[in-house]
């Protein structure tokens, strides 16, 4: 999301960066090349004006003509007025502390709700809750059975009365499975139509009142853009929602429903759904995603990843290692596995500042068979071989080629690159885990994906 907003805001920016004064008429181009590349992106024309209008106002004040860098200064008052259109501050879900806690999700049909329901239940458990998901769609064939399918994989019961119950009747009778069986998040997934229709729309304010949900989030297809806004438009008149989640990010948003939802509806984003697994729910941070929008990086959202993603007992483990050059191949696989589940690299790299605008870094992707190849070839090796890879002999690579279903040119391949994580390795214990010294050998180390 977002890619070719980003590079044509950055481009119309980075004309005014080099220029030591700034006229009036430089401002004017470059508030015009942001216009348009905001109207493409699809974000909404009210907001498209009114941001164009306070970033001129500011970017004409004093604090910007009369700066040394003037240039840098505009692109600080883009962010700024990029972060108040998104919302300041990232919106926390609602959650009652002497009582159970209702979410209640809602959305037109095809938009991921019931992907984003289970990301959502994850997403609790992982933090102590105990969640119930209710199945209130009767009318989408296999609707339940997506539900049921969505919670095993999530560790999740879910409460369910067959579709010949109305949806109403099962929220009710779920406020009570959910007081006799101890939990303290129900989230009830209800059911999406192609379109808007007043019959849905009856219902899911019936459902409202009986249940008083804490938390009504809309679920939103990002890649709908300004048909996004108007479905929470609508959605909102009926059920005054009290957050958005938008969904398929990773698609080919252009970013105008992100632009212009807190603006249009006054509701905060909450999440991010960003792909298939059901980890893969991200809190939306209005002033981070600025910042990734204008190439800036993203250095706090890179930190949150690698601490979910890599367990603290084998970081601990990993340093004794590096302190006793004892690193191996079975270490070398964990971290491989660790920084598989950090997510893509494509977007990892978007983060780090200074590389979001990089045009040969763009489109990059970690190759999953190449990951797959190198967990195989670990695996075909004895637990000696993987301790001690210097024993690896001609006849033992044919092995363990032969065993992974890949080539001796593979195995080759991927011992090298040991070697070469080895040897950095090293070089980061030599300077005490890299104190701002320089990464030694990193620029040739390539990574076996």
């Amino acid at each position: 999301m977002f890619e070719n907003l980003s590079d044509k805001l950055q481009n119309a920016l980075q004309k005014l960066k080099g220029k030591g004064k700034l006229t009036e008429k430089d401002i004017d181009m470059a508030m015009r090349e942001v216009k348009m590349s905001l109207l493409e992106a699809d974000v909404n024309y009210k907001v498209v004006k009114s941001f164009i209008n306070n970033v001129k106002e500011r970017a004409l004040g004093a604090e910007v003509m009369e700066s040394l860098t003037p240039g840098q200064q505009v692109v600080k008052v883009v962010h700024e007025e990029l972060v108040k259109i998104m919302g300041q501050g990232e919106s926390r879900l609602k959650i009652n502390s002497n009582d159970i806690t209702y979410f209640m999700m809602c959305g037109l049909q095809g938009a991921g709700k019931t992907t984003a329901t289970g990301k959502l239940a994850k997403k609790l458990k992982k933090e102590g809750k105990s969640p119930l998901l209710v199945a209130c769609d009767v009318y989408r064939p296999a609707a339940i059975k997506q539900l049921q399918v969505v919670g095993e994989s999530v560790d999740v019961p879910v409460f369910e009365m067959g579709d010949k119950i109305s949806p109403v009747t099962i929220a009710k009778e779920a406020m009570k499975h959910a007081m006799k069986h101890g939990h303290d998040i129900v989230i009830i997934d209800t059911a999406g139509r192609l379109h808007i229709d007043d019959q849905l729309m009856d219902e899911l304010v019936q459902i409202k009142e009986t249940v008083k949900p804490d938390e009504i989030l809309l679920l939103l297809d990002a890649m709908t853009g300004q048909d996004a806004v108007k479905v929470a438009e609508t959605f909102n008149q009926y059920l005054d929602i009290t957050g958005v989640i938008l969904t398929k990010v990773d698609g080919d948003a252009r970013g105008g429903a992100a632009l212009s939802i807190r603006n249009v509806v006054d509701r905060p984003i909450k999440f991010l759904s960003v792909g298939e697994k059901m980890d893969q729910l991200e809190t939306f941070h209005p002033d981070r995603m600025a910042s990734r929008i204008l190439g800036m990086g993203d250095v706090l959202s890179i930190i949150e990843k690698a601490q979910s993603a890599f367990d603290e007992k084998q970081a601990l483990e990993l340093q004794k290692k590096l302190k006793t050059q004892d690193f191996n191949l079975e270490d070398f696989l964990t971290q491989l596995q660790q920084m598989k589940n950090m997510g893509p690299l494509d977007e990892l790299l978007e983060m780090v500042p200074g590389l979001g605008g990089n045009k040969k870094l763009k489109g990059l992707k970690v190759d999953e068979k190449e990951l797959v190849y190198t967990e195989a070839i670990i695996q075909s090796m004895t637990k000696k071989e993987r301790l001690n890879p210097s024993i690896i002999n001609g006849s033992r690579r044919k092995r363990i080629a032969a065993g992974s279903g890949t080539s001796v040119q593979k195995v080759n391949q991927l011992l090298k690159q040991y070697d070469e994580m080895r040897k950095m390795m090293k070089k980061f214990s030599a300077m005490g885990m890299g104190k701002k010294k320089g990464f030694g050998g990193m620029g040739r180390f390539k990574m076996p994906f």
